[in-house]
């Protein structure tokens, strides 16, 4: 079996699901998610893969860990095996993401292994395009006010624009890690795409909506989509991925929202500088994708 650990928030969920999809279904062996650390995490919405998505999703034990791993399965043991310096110690089995790039010793990973790490490259799992659409289609249909901004977006050319703040602003070490997305980046991006394309629309999704209509003036016809709070904000991913092209933050539940978008010929436009401390993130951004 291949058992993935999964934590963070939904888009990292994500990415952690595909990898982990990818090398089970090249294998021929089962795919288990394990989400017990989020009995004690607080950030976002919890585990959602289940009740964002129609897939039916298998969920593995610790008992199902410690007979894949022997002792390096309890809790305690994974812990300090997560350490570089216990690297040695780890075993073929207990597989940590050794960087942020693609990693290409994944296509070795064996049939009996667990997962852990952000796996945030398509590379992983480019090869199963098909199989992750399918398992990451919405599992309810849209209502209400969204069912009404869902008809304006197909009515029109267009644009997702995701603006991330939250934890971004209030945690400084997140701050520090990532940075924020200025308005000069969003002010460019729009500018790129109204050259492009004709009479384009721009769907403003955020989690800091105030802060948007305050300070990012975008002289075009712009809804702001305000209704989608807490556990019903994944419902701002699925509009998004509705939209004919998009600006994204640097977010990988926006990634997500404009991957989802099937469109080929879409528009991406991604920043350029997705970590504050200038990390490379060539193999983040698909090809095809826009940098500004």
């Amino acid at each position: 079996m291949i058992i993935s650990h999964i934590i963070g928030g939904l888009g990292n969920q994500m990415f952690q699901y595909a990898a982990g999809r990818s090398r089970s279904l090249e294998l021929g062996v089962p795919l288990l998610l394990h989400v017990a650390d989020f009995a004690d995490y607080g950030p976002h919405q919890g585990f959602q893969l289940d009740q964002v998505f129609g897939c039916d999703f298998r969920f593995a034990e610790e008992s199902d860990i410690r007979r894949l791993l022997g002792w390096r399965g309890y809790r305690l043991a994974r812990r300090v095996l997560r350490r570089k310096a216990a690297m040695a110690l780890r075993g073929e089995k207990f597989v940590i993401e050794p960087y942020f790039d693609h990693w290409p010793g994944f296509s070795r990973v064996a049939r009996d292994s667990y997962l852990a790490g952000y796996w945030q490259s398509e590379k992983y799992f480019r090869n199963i395009e098909d199989a992750i659409r399918r398992d990451f289609s919405f599992k309810a249909p849209l209502t209400g006010r969204n069912a009404e901004w869902a008809s304006r977006i197909a009515d029109s050319t267009s644009v997702s624009v995701h603006v991330r703040r939250g934890d971004y602003v209030a945690n400084p070490k997140a701050l520090a890690v990532h940075g924020l997305c200025g308005p000069d980046y969003y002010h460019s991006a729009v500018d790129r795409l109204v050259r492009e394309f004709p009479a384009p629309e721009f769907f403003i999704f955020s989690d800091d909506i105030d802060w948007v209509r305050e300070h990012l003036h975008i002289a075009q016809p712009c809804h702001y989509i305000d209704n989608n709070k807490g556990a019903g904000s994944y419902n701002d991913m699925h509009l998004m991925s509705l939209c004919r092209h998009h600006i994204i933050a640097n977010s990988s539940f926006s990634w997500w929202g404009a991957w989802l978008n099937p469109r080929a010929d879409k528009k991406v436009i991604a920043p350029k500088k997705w970590f504050a401390d200038g990390r490379t993130v060539a193999d983040l951004i698909p090809a095809g994708w826009t940098t500004l």
